[in-house]
């Protein structure tokens, strides 16, 4: 099981230009304004302000970069808030096809779904883009602390056949309790075994 103790920010990119290149995987995490990114990397790194929890949603405009010894983690800027002006939805599209145009910017995708609610238009926009790009993604369900075990089985169903894969790639977790953790690491761990392999 990976040991991920020594997590730390290396910097954010505004620009396409910005885009680091790494010699180790890259793994995008992306999801919705809210849906629990920074709580999720704070969890992973096991460290409380790695990543800036914020209570206002969209507050990431950036990608943000963070060294985690196996891998670089890439925060995507969340997608789908309201209350943004269009020039900053367009920005902020633009940013994320650049990032995506590049198959050197990304190994693997997380991507993030709220496992309490449907998937959004958004969600189930984002993951059609990762189809139609053939980028490999699991999908993270978050604040599955918030119901039952029963419940999040439903969830977990219901994400999984409104993105059309399978239950398996899909895996509740909670910021809160940790639940989920575990699974994560092995995902994580199967993601830089491949890499390897392929090198």
């Amino acid at each position: 099981m990976l040991n991920l103790t020594k997590a730390e920010f290396i910097t954010s990119a505004a620009t396409k230009a910005q885009f680091i290149k790494a010699d180790k995987p890259i793994i995008a995490v992306c999801g919705k304004s809210n849906v629990g990114k920074s709580s999720f990397i704070n969890m992973l790194a096991n460290r409380k302000k790695l990543a800036k929890v914020s209570k206002d949603p969209g507050r990431t405009r950036l990608v943000n970069y963070f060294d985690f010894g196996y891998f670089i983690l890439a925060d995507l800027p969340g997608y789908g808030y309201a209350r943004v002006s269009k020039d900053e939805k367009v920005k902020w599209a633009k940013l994320l096809d650049g990032f995506f145009a590049d198959r050197d910017n990304v190994t693997h995708v997380f991507t993030l779904a709220d496992i309490r609610h449907d998937p959004t238009a958004d969600d189930k926009q984002m993951v059609e883009y990762l189809y139609y790009h053939r980028f490999p993604f699991t999908v993270i369900a978050t604040k599955a602390d918030k119901i039952s075990r029963a419940a999040q089985t439903r969830g977990v169903s219901a994400i999984a056949a409104t993105f059309k894969c399978g239950a398996g790639n899909v895996i509740p977790v909670s910021s809160e309790t940790r639940q989920g953790l575990e699974a994560v690491l092995e995902r994580i761990e199967q993601i830089i075994n491949t890499v390897e392999e392929d090198e």
